[in-house]
């Protein structure tokens, strides 16, 4: 009997706290909900923002305002980079092309591709009838001539002795001016042979062919056992890379920023993280019909070697900028087909200004209408703006 009211006794209690809990929960919600309503009544719904024909306006307890940065428009001067592919090249004014001065035989050949050799050494052998036909006319016209001389000293001497016939001197007079000019046919010929010293006269119908500048055999088109019939046939290309030529094909809107002299930086896929500096030594007056590009050519020192032909490089041109308003691109939106930022006419006032743009680089765009030094631009949060 006991435990049956102490049980039932214990459920009241249970029962009691309960209903108290129940009750406290109804009044928080209720009070909150009409604390809420009186805040709602005294404050009035939050806008984000206000139109007023083409004027934005964020007000004061928009959430906008924490979103929206605004920046002053900066002005500058700075050069553009203009980036042009280009390749390397030999300096054609330091490429020599031998040729086979006469026709003839390759008896021996004393380089290879790529080999370096310097000035007067051999390059090849060649066996030329030509040149024993040359070699032995200079012989005997020098023969002929001191014959010539001998005769004309023998008559004079006569004639001064008070003998012999005025005729006999002028005959060998006459003889000795043929002989001497014969003399310098053959021998103009056999020197002309000698095409830039690229010739030493050899013995016999050997003749040995010299390199007449030091370089690297760039191209090789002969090997021994072959005649060499063309005069107009290279054999063999010597290019002097000391100095070398880095090409750009420059587009025809650009060509006005580029100048015979100016410095250009360059960079090569070969040597990355690496800069080198050359000037502009050429400029195309012919435009590539094909790809409205001209040639730009930029000499550059390569005593080290590193520069090879063929090599694939980027010419960085500096190209003078006016005075111009730059925005950060994250301030330009799209409207329709227009480029927009929003200008700031009035504290967290805001209107729209169709822009014209130029160059961009580094995160900054120049601006070349649309808006001035010193306007304030939306620079972030902007697209919160743009519907």
């Amino acid at each position: 009997m006991q435990n049956n009211f102490s049980q039932h006794k214990k459920n009241l209690l249970i029962f009691a706290v309960i209903v108290l809990a129940i009750i406290g929960v109804a009044w928080m919600l209720f009070g909150g909900a009409r604390k809420n309503a009186h805040a709602s009544a005294d404050n009035g719904p939050v806008e984000m923002m206000i139109r007023k024909g083409d004027q934005i306006v964020i007000p004061a307890n928009s959430p906008l305002r924490t979103r929206v940065k605004v920046q002053d428009v900066a002005v500058s001067d700075a050069a553009h980079v203009l980036e042009i592919p280009a390749q390397v090249e030999a300096d054609p004014a330091r490429t020599i092309n031998i040729l086979p001065p006469v026709a003839g035989k390759v008896l021996e050949l004393k380089v290879g591709l790529g080999d370096h050799v310097q000035k007067g050494q051999l390059l090849l052998v060649l066996a030329s009838g030509d040149f024993a036909q040359a070699t032995s006319d200079v012989q005997k016209a020098r023969d002929a001539l001191q014959l010539a001389k001998k005769t004309l000293d023998r008559q004079r001497g006569v004639q001064d002795a008070g003998g012999g016939a005025v005729k006999d001197l002028e005959g060998a007079q006459s003889s000795y001016v043929q002989a001497e000019s014969e003399f310098t046919r053959a021998d103009t010929r056999l020197k002309s042979l000698s095409t830039a010293g690229a010739v030493a006269v050899g013995s016999g119908p050997r003749l040995n062919i010299v390199a007449p500048e030091s370089g690297t055999i760039s191209a090789l088109s002969i090997g021994v056992g072959q005649s060499a019939n063309d005069p107009t046939a290279s054999m063999m290309t010597i290019a002097n890379l000391d100095k070398v030529w880095i090409t750009a094909n420059v587009p025809e809107n650009m060509i006005s920023a580029v100048r015979k002299g100016q410095t250009v930086d360059m960079s090569l896929p070969a040597y990355p993280g690496q800069k080198f500096q050359g000037q502009v030594a050429f400029i195309s007056d012919i435009l590539q019909p094909d790809t409205r590009r001209t040639l730009v050519r930029i000499s550059v020192s390569n005593t080290d070697k590193k520069f090879k032909s063929n090599m694939f490089a980027n010419a960085a041109f500096s190209v003078t900028q006016n005075a111009e308003p730059i925005v950060p691109t994250s301030a330009l939106l799209m409207n329709n087909d227009d480029t927009t930022v929003f200008v700031e006419t009035a504290p967290w006032t805001f209107v729209r200004h169709a822009v014209v743009t130029g160059h961009e680089e580094n995160g900054q765009i120049r601006i070349q209408s649309g808006v001035n030094a010193g306007d304030r631009v939306v620079v972030a949060g902007g697209v919160l703006l743009n519907d």
